[in-house]
């Protein structure tokens, strides 16, 4: 395989936000472009190891924005770009258990309803009518939105990749960038084990290794790579089609339908930053006592797959959009466990940023990366 010598735009991370951001850009008419994946396949680091869950269900603003407009996108996916990608709104629902988190969810779904998510409070008796396998004894309020639910992370990946390639862009798989090459505080290219890629645009899109790829080019990216696992269970008939996504808040605890089976999670508050994605079995036990107390029924179930994969985390659990102290090197990255639903208004965003300078599909503005230095943090509640 031999690498073009140059390219209008070169985009790092061929996961969710790098092949949206490569399919937005051809649109607007921008084709040469080469994507870059170190991986073997595309969508094989973050966004192939997530829970694939979407939602409306944020605490600010800007994150309850992305997720209006990204969430139509994924319902429109299969007729817009001939790709199924399974959205299954199933509903997400939150389950309170203590008064702190009542207070800021009363809060965060004030603010929702004020832009017109139409989340529901559920009042700890109806979630017990709603979930009767599930001991929720301690379990005071909640809340539940309809629309919220699942989707085919790799269907959404290939279904980026396939239009975009159709329009012109390079995508390239197997290839690891080693280097930038900067010249008097400017992009001027890329480095990789296949050759050089001469450009002055470059698209950091490597998700939990933003970091790093912001150190080849002499830039400070705030974004700590932090393990999650999760497993999913052989057959569960007694689990009802209608199962939501249910997440126990203050344990970041979580349950949804896999096939016949259910996937739980659990975050680990003690994870150290790294990029280690095997699966620690202490925790895992931990995952599985927990969930078991929760839900008995999983104590007759044996374990069909296990993972882990990586969050990409900022201070502020908040992304970072667009540029950065180099001159044409830029970011979308640092989604903190909800990258994967706001890939596809993230790449349109990235397209606005690049060619007109400025996102008009939604306001980011305040997603900036001197945010840190400034200390002007937009801190998000709603973190799993």
């Amino acid at each position: 395989m031999s690498l073009p010598k140059s390219a209008d735009a070169v985009i790092i991370g061929g996961g969710v936000m790098g092949t949206s951001a490569a399919y937005h850009l051809a649109e607007r008419g921008l084709t040469n472009i080469v994507l870059l994946e170190k991986e073997e396949f595309f969508g094989q680091g973050a966004t192939g190891r997530c829970a694939g869950g979407v939602r409306y269900q944020f605490a600010t603003e800007v994150n309850i924005r992305l997720s209006l407009a990204s969430l139509p996108m994924l319902e429109r996916f299969a007729e817009e770009m001939g790709q199924d990608v399974d959205y299954r709104q199933c509903g997400y629902l939150f389950l309170l258990t203590n008064e702190a988190d009542i207070k800021a969810f009363e809060r965060n779904v004030r603010l929702q309803h004020a832009l017109g998510v139409e989340t529901d409070w559920l009042e700890g008796d109806e979630i017990r009518r709603r979930l009767p396998q599930m001991q929720l004894g301690d379990v005071l309020k909640g809340t539940f939105h309809a629309k919220d639910g699942l989707c085919d992370p790799n269907g959404v990946v290939m279904g980026y990749v396939n239009a975009a390639t159709k329009m012109g862009v390079r995508a390239e798989t197997g290839v690891e960038v080693t280097g930038l090459m900067v010249e008097g505080d400017a992009i001027r290219g890329v480095q990789t084990k296949q050759g050089e890629i001469a450009t002055e645009v470059v698209l950091n899109a490597a998700g939990p290794w933003v970091g790093l790829v912001g150190e080849m080019a002499g830039v400070d990216i705030p974004v700590r790579p932090i393990r999650r696992q999760m497993l999913t269970t052989t057959p569960l008939p007694e689990i009802s089609q209608d199962f939501p996504f249910v997440i126990d808040f203050a344990q970041s605890l979580y349950f949804h339908r896999e096939g016949e089976g259910l996937l739980t999670g659990m975050s680990n508050p003690g994870e150290s930053a790294g990029f280690d994605q095997n699966v620690d079995p202490d925790w895992e036990l931990v995952n599985l006592e927990r969930a078991a107390e929760r839900l008995p029924l999983l104590e007759k179930a044996g374990m069909a797959s296990h993972w882990a994969g990586l969050y990409e985390v900022t201070p502020d659990a908040h992304p970072i959009f667009g540029r950065t102290g180099v001159e044409g090197f830029y970011i979308v990255g640092g989604f903190s466990g909800h990258g994967f639903m706001h890939g596809p208004i993230s790449g349109k965003i990235m397209a606005e940023i690049l060619l007109d300078g400025r996102a008009s599909s939604v306001d980011v503005s305040m997603l900036d990366l001197a945010r840190f230095e400034e200390d002007r943090l937009v801190p998000e509640y709603n973190v799993i």
